[in-house]
């Protein structure tokens, strides 16, 4: 960070300058754990800039967390799905970009879903995985609160696995993807194999 007026920061073009202050914000939040206990002075630390520079493109803390977020949302769906589906290959499409992106995963499923002011958001992302997965679940059984506790149930599994993983220090990540699969299918079967009537 330059905080000598006789050194200016270098001029970037605005686009470019936003997305490197995006970038350092969602390394810096991530490290901190989350809205607040992240200062507006660690991010320009992290960004290498001036907070000057950082109310140029951001009002407030508040809406440089809540770009954060868009963002890393944003990266994940493009990541995620093709043509804007959730394909048999989204579980191993979300654990590489959590891969690539540990921080951006985890400010959405770790830190902001336990920050009052903006769980409502990953909630509704959350539900929107568990809306998606619901027909799925429904070639396994005919009960409806079942194929819809086998997608919450889901998308949960997959959400924590891929974190634990991430926390183990991403161990093998070819194996990582088929033991997060493997996971899953024991939700398949489960609803498949349940005794008793569906």
């Amino acid at each position: 960070m330059t905080d000598d007026p006789k050194e200016p920061t270098r001029r970037m073009p605005r686009a470019q300058r936003r997305e490197q202050i995006l970038a350092a914000a969602t390394r810096a939040f991530a490290r901190a754990g989350g809205f607040a206990p992240t200062s507006l002075d660690d991010v320009a630390a992290e960004a290498g800039v001036t907070r000057m520079i950082l109310y140029r493109h951001f009002d407030s803390k508040d809406a440089l967390y809540r770009a954060v977020l868009d963002r890393a949302g944003t990266r994940m769906y493009e990541a995620t799905t093709v043509d804007g589906e959730i394909t048999e290959d989204t579980v191993p499409y979300m654990l590489h970009w959590a891969a690539a992106e540990p921080d951006g995963f985890r400010l959405l499923f770790h830190h902001a879903a336990r920050e009052p002011d903006y769980r409502a958001d990953i909630d509704e992302a959350r539900e929107a995985m568990i809306a998606v997965l619901r027909p799925m679940m429904s070639e396994y059984t005919d009960s409806e609160a079942w194929a819809g506790w086998g997608a919450r149930l889901a998308t949960i599994m997959v959400v924590e696995s891929i974190m634990a993983w991430l926390d183990a220090g991403q161990p093998d990540p070819d194996l990582a993807v088929d033991r997060v699969l493997l996971a899953v299918d024991g939700i398949y079967n489960a609803l498949r194999d349940s005794p008793g009537p569906r």
